[in-house]
């Protein structure tokens, strides 16, 4: 009885089975069924090497929303030499808060040379060839995203011998200001504190001595992270009349970067560059100087870097193998 349970149970199963066999007697091999299978198995493999490779790339993912961290500090890292000398110049920051940081917090002024060495130029021409295609190819950002080169590269010592006097002051160090909108400038006297904001002591200088031809080797907001390099990285403005302006408008955007080889928070920016000549006769008023004016954009970016997983993978490979298998059958 079991047994004939057992054999109807079989032959419902053989009536079920959607993929027959056929005899071997029947089946019949030719030279045009062997080239289209060769060309079968060469696509197949082909399209499954193409497909590994995109399984072991990575892409960036962009997500955007609201920042609502305002309580902590902005850290600002420059390093900027002026073509004057130390004495002669001051540096600091004057918020919207009112709130004035001074350079002595946290700023370096260096006697230097402003022409750079041979090696120097190398350095700063590799840094703007990297700034003009960045700004053709923004999907290289991407790139230094993800492999974290290790950026800001510092300038290199001069390797020749310094004969002549310093005739340049390099102002570099990193200074903490409040997550508002700002300015940083560096003009002609030391900033001294005044009741109603602050004030430099230019009348001690003489108007010969002004001269604010200037080079960013480099400028950031944030921790300094790998794989970033900034707008500002290897600029250079040579002034044309002593009583010139600079002007950088300066939108900082808060920025969180998760890749496979990083995690920190940092901040991107974008900037406006303008210069003038001070002329009040020609309504052309304002102050010599370098003006960087920074505001912070309301929005955060969260950079993450992502990885298509084995199963997608498998699927699609599996979707691969059996649709050529199909057609060509």
């Amino acid at each position: 009885m079991r047994r004939l349970n057992r054999k109807k149970t079989l032959s419902l199963v053989k009536e079920l089975d959607a993929f027959p066999k056929v005899p071997e007697s029947y089946v019949e091999t030719s030279a045009s069924g062997g080239t289209v299978s060769l060309i079968a198995f060469t696509t197949m493999a082909l399209l499954t090497i193409m497909e590994f490779s995109v399984y072991q790339d990575t892409w960036m993912k962009y997500e955007y929303e609201v920042d609502k961290d305002f309580s902590s500090k902005l850290r600002i890292n420059i390093d900027i030499t002026v073509a004057m000398k130390c004495q002669y110049i001051g540096a600091d920051v004057l918020d919207l808060a009112e709130t004035m940081v001074a350079s002595a917090d946290g700023l370096v002024y260096e006697p230097v040379m402003f022409d750079l060495s041979p090696q120097q130029k190398e350095w700063q021409r590799m840094l703007q060839l990297i700034q003009s295609r960045l700004q053709e190819e923004h999907s290289l950002q991407d790139v230094l995203f993800k492999s974290a080169i290790k950026s800001p590269i510092p300038l290199p010592s001069r390797e020749d011998d310094l004969s002549q006097p310093p005739d340049a002051c390099r102002i570099h160090g990193h200074l903490y200001v409040n997550k508002v909108a700002g300015n940083f400038h560096i003009t002609v006297g030391k900033a001294i504190p005044h009741p109603r904001g602050h004030a430099h002591l230019a009348a001690l200088v003489n108007h010969d001595s002004y001269n604010f031809s200037h080079r960013i080797d480099h400028l950031s907001f944030g921790e300094l992270v790998p794989g970033i390099i900034n707008p500002l990285d290897g600029t250079e403005k040579i002034a044309i009349d002593y009583n010139q302006m600079f002007q950088y408008f300066i939108t900082v955007v808060p920025t969180k970067l998760h890749t496979y080889k990083i995690s920190a928070d940092t901040h991107q920016f974008s900037v406006t560059e303008r210069e003038r000549v001070i002329n009040h006769a020609a309504g052309s008023h304002g102050f010599s100087g370098i003006f960087m004016k920074y505001d912070l954009s309301s929005l955060m970016v969260t950079v993450t870097e992502e990885h298509m997983p084995f199963w997608q993978f498998f699927v699609r490979l599996c979707g691969i193998i059996g649709g050529i298998f199909s057609t060509t059958g």
